[in-house]
């Protein structure tokens, strides 16, 4: 999965949830349930979120939803091997941006 965000220094709750495809309940729920989470809070309480808590928000999704880890399995394997499953997780995306970038030089051809 590909995220399509612009670069910000923060994102509402309600552009994150866009950009995964999911309920912003789920975002709030992930953000209780997984301490690498740590959204700013605005004077109103809305969540304001961080670049890196984009990236590690997209770990838990990719861990939760594509690789089907239960939240208990996803939360011991980020404590466990948090360094190493990062940098696995960057390795993958890159490679997922290069094959979506290669598909669109093919349909232009």
């Amino acid at each position: 999965m590909i995220l399509e965000l612009p670069y910000k220094r923060y994102y509402s709750i309600g552009e994150i949830a866009k950009a995964f495809g999911v309920n912003a309940s789920l975002i709030r729920f992930w953000d209780s349930e997984f301490d690498i989470i740590k959204p700013k809070k605005n004077a109103k309480g809305n969540r304001m979120f961080t670049p890196e808590d984009v990236k590690n928000l997209e770990l838990i999704y990719h861990l939760v939803k594509e690789r089907g880890f239960t939240l208990e399995g996803a939360k011991i394997h980020l404590k466990e091997s948090k360094k190493e499953t990062l940098d696995k997780f960057d390795i993958i995306r890159k490679l997922e941006r290069i094959k979506q970038t290669l598909i669109d030089i093919k349909k232009q051809l």
